[in-house]
């Protein structure tokens, strides 16, 4: 019933409204928290479909935290936006009418200026470069940059680089020029396919294979996994492997809710999360992996342009980013990594 009333009211309201009526109607009581028979109960939403290897990696997790507590710690996981967008959650999160989510750092930017670090093209030379960073004092200091806003991050997880997947064959930047592409509400995405000539449409997830039929966009840019799991191949026939961004996922707590929590539950929930990574990034190798496989059999010819030319077209943004002293310091603490 609970989630019935959940997907029925996030059709008929959109945005910070629909985040808020949550936390008025529903209350913590349902949303974030609680205690049933002295077992601690953390809601966590997100936006992906079961079947995605991030959404079984958080279930690993709640699996662990069960073990790692003899089953004093639970985790309740709703998936597929039933308790909204990323963006929605994350502002549950915000208020403590909801204990967790996962978002990508694309989002997070939003809320935390720090990420735009990762929207950076090209910021990253090879997956084994980005977790080494993620994994890092790098990583570390960005988890805990947005306690400021209500928010603790407490994992990385792969998700994998970004390609653009359109109607017709992209084999160069000038082959974008027109074309309007989805992207996530993300200042940095949005100015990234400017640079390369290309219009930027902010559209929701879940409305963009209809937006794609549509033709309200030509097409949009995302990983793999993302581009098979939502059908998205159905109406774009080309992926181009640019790989231009890899942006990881991130797992968040309410502080209200971490600061909730005793030291020892703490502990159970910080070793579960961090022992969900390895799971989630051998998953999500494997999904990349599957969906290369079936997007080809379906018909979708994959291209491997020469990333150079895309490189440079985007190379002012460095430039743009470095003025802020932050930034710069992270930019390069990076690259020398």
């Amino acid at each position: 019933m609970i989630q019935e009333f959940m997907v029925s009211l996030r059709t008929h309201i959109h945005g910070r409204t629909f985040a808020y009526i949550i936390g008025v109607l529903i209350s913590s009581a349902l949303l974030s928290c609680h205690e049933t028979n002295k077992t601690k109960v953390i809601k966590l939403g997100h936006g992906l479909d079961i079947s995605h290897p991030v959404h079984e990696a958080m279930t690993y997790m709640g699996e662990l935290l069960a073990e790692k507590s003899g089953g004093r710690m639970q985790l309740k996981i709703y998936p597929s936006q039933q308790l909204g967008t990323e963006r929605e959650c994350l502002e549950l999160l915000q208020i403590g009418s909801l204990g967790m989510t996962k978002v990508s750092v694309g989002v997070l930017e939003n809320f935390v200026p720090d990420y735009k670090l990762f929207g950076l093209p090209f910021l990253f030379r090879d997956k084994e470069h980005a977790h080494n960073v993620l994994d890092g004092e790098i990583g570390k200091e960005l988890l805990d940059a947005s306690i400021g806003v209500r928010l603790k991050g407490m994992a990385f997880y792969d998700a994998g680089s970004r390609s653009f997947y359109t109607k017709k064959p992209v084999n160069k930047p000038e082959d974008l020029e027109g074309l309007k592409l989805r992207v996530m509400e993300s200042q940095t995405a949005m100015d990234m396919v400017r640079n390369l000539g290309g219009s930027p449409t902010p559209i929701s997830w879940g409305e963009l294979y209809t937006s794609l039929q549509q033709g309200i966009v030509d097409g949009a840019e995302n990983n793999l996994p993302s581009f098979y799991l939502s059908r998205h191949y159905e109406v774009c026939k080309y992926f181009i492997m640019d790989e231009h961004t890899m942006l990881p996922d991130v797992l968040l707590i309410s502080t209200s809710i971490w600061d909730d929590l005793d030291d020892q539950q703490r502990q159970w929930l910080d070793e579960a999360a961090r022992g969900s990574i390895p799971y989630e990034r051998r998953a999500w190798e494997e999904a990349e992996n599957h969906a290369l496989e079936e997007i080809k059999k379906a018909g979708v010819e994959v291209i491997y342009p020469d990333k150079d030319p895309f490189r440079e077209k985007v190379s002012g943004m460095y430039d743009v980013f470095k003025r802020d002293a932050r930034l710069k310091r992270l930019i390069e603490a990076v690259q020398a990594n």
